[in-house]
C-alpha cells in the first residue's frame, strides 16, 4: 500500500485510447518518457471495440521491433467492494465478483473490465492483475466508513467506500520524496478533474474522503452531481415520473459543470466563456471545494498541507489561486507568483499550512503493484 517511499517505476511509453464505442471518434495516441508524440491516429470500424484499440496498440508494439514481451497486464478497477482492499490477480471468478459491482460504479466498472476481458484474451497466460481504486480508503476508521443505516444494511455492503485511490496513493508516495516529514502529518490531497474528489490523510493513510458509496458523491464534477439529499431521488420518481434509469441519467451524465452551466463539462470551456451561468458553475465547483476542505480538515483535527493534482488541480492555476484564497482561515499565505508559474509550492514563507501541485500517475501506481505481485509469487 501506500507510504512506503519507494519511487514509482518510470514508463518507457505510455498514452491512451478513447472514444471507443458505436458512432464515437475514436483514437490511440501513444508518447514516450518525455510526452513526444510517438503516434496518433484515429480508430475505425471494429477497432473501435476495447478489444479492436488493444490489437492496433500491439500491432504498433510489433513494429517497435525491440523484442519486448508482456509479462503482466496491470488494470485500474474503480470498485473493489468490501472483498478486495489489495491487488489481486483476476480469475473467472474474481471476473465475476467485479462484474456484480457494476451497478455501483456504472459509468467506469464495465469499461474497467471490458479491458480485462480483451486483456485476457489477447495474451493468454499472462497474468492480469487488479489495482482498485477502493483499496486506498480501506484503512479508513469504522465511523467514517459507516452511514447512519441499519447495521445489517453496512454488513451488505452498503458503506461509504471512496474512489481515485490510486491517484491518492501516487501523490503519498510521491510527496514522501519531495517532503518526507510534511507527508507524514496531516495533508489534504485534492484530486480535481471531470471526476474529482478530495481525501485527508494522516501518515499517509486515508482518514476521511468525499466519495463514498459510489462516485457519484462529494464534489460537483463534469457531469456528476456530487452531493445530494437522497429525498431528491424519491421525488423526481414520485412527483416528475422518472424511472431509476432516467435519475441514474440524470445524476450521472448530466448534472454538476455541464447541468449547473448549461454548456459544457469542460472546465476550460467554462472559463473561456463569457455566459454568466458558466461563471455561476465554476463559482459552485470552487465553493464545494472549499467547504469540503473545512469538513476533511475537522476529520483530521487540523492541516498540515494540501496538495492538488488531477486535470483541473493541476493545470487550473487561476482555480487553484481562488480556492485557497478563500481557504486562508486555515492560516494559508498564497505565493500567486509561484502558483501562476506552476511552482510545486504554492504558499509562502510563513504560510501555517503549505500548499503544493503533483502530477498524479496512476499508471506508475499500477505497474508497481502488479510487479511486486507477481514476484511475491514467485518467491
Amino acid at each position: 500500500m501506500a507510504g512506503e517511499g519507494d519511487a514509482l517505476p518510470a514508463a518507457r511509453w505510455s498514452g491512451e485510447a478513447d472514444g471507443l464505442g458505436a458512432g464515437l471518434k475514436a483514437r490511440l495516441r501513444i508518447r514516450d518518457a518525455e510526452g513526444r508524440t510517438l503516434h496518433d491516429a484515429a480508430l475505425e470500424g471494429d477497432s473501435r471495440s476495447h478489444q479492436g484499440a488493444l490489437a492496433a496498440l500491439l500491432e504498433w508494439h510489433a513494429r517497435q521491433g525491440d523484442g519486448g514481451r508482456i509479462a503482466a497486464v496491470g488494470h485500474r478497477i474503480v470498485h473493489g467492494g468490501a472483498n478486495f482492499v489489495a491487488p489481486v490477480r483476476i480469475d473467472d471468478a474474481v471476473l465475476a465478483e467485479l462484474a456484480a459491482l457494476e451497478p455501483l460504479a456504472p459509468l467506469h466498472q464495465p469499461h474497467n473490465l471490458a479491458g480485462v476481458r480483451a486483456a485476457m484474451k489477447a495474451f493468454d497466460g499472462v497474468p492480469q492483475v487488479a489495482c482498485f481504486d477502493t483499496a486506498f480508503h480501506s484503512t479508513q476508521p469504522d465511523v467514517n466508513r459507516r452511514f447512519a443505516l441499519p447495521r445489517a444494511l453496512h454488513d451488505a455492503g452498503v458503506r461509504r467506500y471512496g474512489f481515485h485511490g490510486l491517484s491518492y496513493e501516487s501523490i503519498v508516495t510521491q510527496f514522501a520524496q519531495l517532503a518526507p516529514q510534511l507527508a507524514q502529518q496531516r495533508v489534504i490531497v485534492a484530486h480535481l478533474g471531470n471526476g474529482a474528489s478530495m481525501c485527508g490523510m494522516a501518515e499517509g493513510r486515508s482518514v476521511a474522503t468525499t466519495m463514498s458509496f459510489s462516485p457519484l458523491d462529494g464534489l460537483t464534477m463534469g457531469t456528476r452531481c456530487g452531493h445530494l439529499d437522497a429525498a431528491v431521488v424519491l421525488y423526481l420518481m414520485r412527483s416528475q415520473g422518472m424511472s431509476a434509469d432516467d435519475v441514474e441519467k440524470l445524476l450521472f451524465r448530466e448534472s454538476g459543470l455541464l447541468g449547473l452551466s448549461g454548456i459544457s463539462s469542460d472546465m476550460r470551456e467554462l472559463e473561456a466563456s463569457a455566459v454568466p451561468a458558466a461563471a455561476e458553475a465554476i463559482t459552485h465547483f470552487i465553493e464545494q471545494v472549499v467547504q469540503h476542505m473545512g469538513s476533511l480538515a475537522a476529520a483530521l483535527r487540523g492541516v498540515d498541507a494540501i496538495v492538488f493534482t488531477g486535470g483541473i488541480g493541476e493545470n487550473a492555476a487561476a482555480l487553484r489561486e481562488r480556492i485557497l484564497l478563500q481557504c486562508g482561515w486555515l492560516g494559508l499565505r498564497v505565493d500567486a507568483q509561484a502558483n501562476r508559474a506552476g511552482k510545486a509550492q504554492l504558499t509562502a514563507p510563513g504560510s501555517a499550512v503549505s500548499a503544493w501541485v503533483l502530477r498524479t500517475d496512476e499508471e506508475a501506481v499500477i505497474a508497481r503493484h502488479t510487479a511486486r505481485l507477481l514476484l511475491s509469487r514467485a518467491g
